[in-house]
C-alpha cells in the first residue's frame, strides 16, 4: 500500500471489519503472532471496568511516572484526536509513529479481518514493544474475557467497578457482566478490585483461577485524613496524600485502586512517588471545570446509570447557588431514561442534543425515549454546541451548567468551550 497519513489510516481501518464490535481473541491473537508481539513492557497493568477505568490509568500512569519510570498507556475512546489513545513516557503518539504502527499490522494482518479497535490494539503493543518501557498500562476497551486487550498476560489486573452497560455484549446484570470482567485475571497473579460489593462471578472465577484477589474494603482502605488529604492504607502499611486533583470523590477510590494494583507488582514504585503521582494525575472530560460570564460549565464523560449516580452525589455535595442546568445527548443503545433517573431531583432544567454517528440519534428519537422522565420536557436542539449555547444564555449568574451522556458529548463540549462557539 502506498505510505498513508494518520487520517487514511484511520478511515482505511474503520472499513476493514463489517462490525463495529467482534468480540473474540483468535484474530488478533493470529495477527499478533505474525508481528512478533511479545510481552509490551517489563511489567504490565491491564484495567477493566464499568466505570472509572480511565481515571485509574492515569493515576498508575502518573504514579510510576513519578517514581522515574519509562510508561506506555494505551486508552480508549479518545476525546479530540486519536493520538491520545497511545501514550509514551506521557506524551501521545506522534501521526507519524501511529501511522508506521498501522502500516506494520496492515502488513501482517494478510486477509484477517480486524476490528477498528482490534487494529488500534495492535498498533499501540507495536509501539510499547519498541520503546523499552518499565511500565505499560491496558485498558480494556469492552468486557475483558474477550478484548483485545486480553492477548496481553499482566502482572496485575484491575476491575475498578462492575455496573450496567453493554448489555448486548456482555450479559445483563452484574453477575453475567462480572464474568466478562473477570477474564482478564491470570492464574496464580493479582486481581485488584476497586469496589466494596464485586459481583461473586469475579471472586469465584479468581478463586477457580488461583488468582490473588486484593479487594477495597477488605485489604486496601482509603479514608479522611483533614482538609484536602486522604490516606491509603493496608495491614501494616499507610500512606498520607493530597486530594486528586481529579474532582469527584470517587476519584479517591479510584487512587487508591492504582496505589493497590502498583504496590501489587513485582517491582513496585519507591513510597515517595505515590503523593506525587496523585497529586499530578489529570484527565479531561472528568467534572473539568470551565467559568462562562459567571456561569459554571462542567463536562463529563458519564454514559451509564452508575456514572450518573456519582455525578447526583457531586451535585448535591456541591449545589449551585443559582441551581443546575442539564445538556445531555446521549448514544442510541445506552438507557437514557436510567441515567436520567438518579439525577431528577438535581437538575432544575434540561436541554437535549442529538448526536451524529453509527451510534447516535437525532434529538427527536432521543427525546421520545425520555417520555415518562424528568428530562422529557427539555428544550431540543440538533447538536451539543448548539445545546450548550442555549443552557448558556438561559442560565443565571451563579448557576452551573452540566455537559455529559457520552464521550462524543463531551468531546463535543469541550470543542465549542476552546473554540468560544
Amino acid at each position: 500500500m502506498a505510505r498513508m497519513n494518520l487520517a487514511q489510516w484511520l478511515e482505511h481501518i474503520e472499513r476493514q471489519h463489517p462490525s463495529a464490535i467482534a468480540l473474540g481473541l483468535e484474530r488478533v491473537r493470529e495477527v499478533a503472532a505474525r508481528m512478533g508481539l511479545g510481552k509490551p513492557a517489563a511489567q504490565v497493568v491491564t484495567v477493566a471496568g464499568t466505570n472509572g477505568k480511565g481515571s485509574t490509568v492515569a493515576f498508575v500512569e502518573a504514579i510510576a511516572r513519578a517514581a522515574g519510570w519509562k510508561v506506555g498507556a494505551y486508552t480508549s475512546p479518545h476525546l479530540s484526536r486519536y493520538n491520545e489513545r497511545v501514550r509514551i513516557d506521557g506524551e501521545d503518539a506522534s501521526d507519524e509513529a501511529l501511522a508506521d504502527a498501522f502500516a506494520a499490522v496492515e502488513a501482517a494482518r494478510g486477509d484477517v479481518p480486524l476490528t477498528y479497535f482490534e487494529y488500534g490494539t495492535l498498533a499501540a503493543l507495536w509501539l510499547f514493544q519498541r520503546a523499552s518501557l518499565d511500565l505499560a498500562v491496558l485498558e480494556v476497551g469492552l468486557g475483558g474475557r474477550l478484548d483485545a486487550v486480553n492477548i496481553v498476560d499482566p502482572d496485575v489486573a484491575v476491575i475498578t467497578t462492575v455496573d450496567i452497560d453493554h448489555t448486548d455484549w456482555l450479559g445483563a446484570d452484574r453477575e453475567a457482566i462480572g464474568h466478562e470482567k473477570a477474564g482478564i485475571a491470570r492464574a496464580w497473579k493479582p486481581l485488584v478490585l476497586g469496589e466494596v460489593t464485586a459481583p461473586s462471578s469475579v471472586l469465584a472465577h479468581a478463586y477457580a483461577i488461583g488468582a490473588g484477589v486484593i479487594q477495597l474494603g477488605n485489604d486496601f482502605f482509603h479514608e479522611p485524613a483533614g482538609e484536602g488529604r486522604w490516606r491509603w492504607r493496608e495491614v501494616g502499611a499507610e500512606l498520607d496524600l493530597p486530594d486528586p486533583q481529579l474532582a469527584a470523590p470517587v476519584q479517591r477510590a479510584n487512587a487508591a485502586t492504582a496505589i493497590a494494583a502498583l504496590r501489587a507488582l513485582p517491582h513496585s514504585p519507591p513510597e515517595s512517588a505515590y503523593a506525587a503521582g496523585v497529586a499530578a494525575a489529570g484527565l479531561p472530560g472528568r467534572l473539568q471545570s470551565f467559568d462562562r460570564g459567571g456561569v459554571e460549565v462542567v463536562v463529563d464523560v458519564a454514559h451509564n446509570p452508575q456514572a450518573a449516580r456519582e455525578l447526583a452525589a457531586w451535585l448535591r455535595a456541591r449545589p449551585a447557588a443559582a441551581g443546575t442546568a442539564a445538556v445531555l445527548a446521549v448514544l442510541a443503545d445506552k438507557d437514557a431514561a436510567a441515567i436520567v433517573e438518579p439525577l431528577a431531583a438535581e437538575i432544575a432544567r434540561w436541554h437535549l442534543a442529538g448526536l451524529e454517528g453509527a451510534r447516535g440519534q437525532d434529538v427527536g428519537a432521543f427525546a421520545a425515549r425520555l417520555e415518562g422522565t424528568a428530562a422529557a420536557g427539555g428544550s431540543r436542539d440538533p447538536g451539543v454546541a448548539a445545546a450548550l449555547a442555549r443552557a448558556l444564555e438561559a442560565a443565571p449568574p451563579g448557576g452551573r451548567v452540566l455537559v455529559f451522556g457520552s464521550f462524543l458529548t463531551a468531546a463535543a463540549a469541550l470543542d465549542a468551550l476552546h473554540s468560544g462557539r
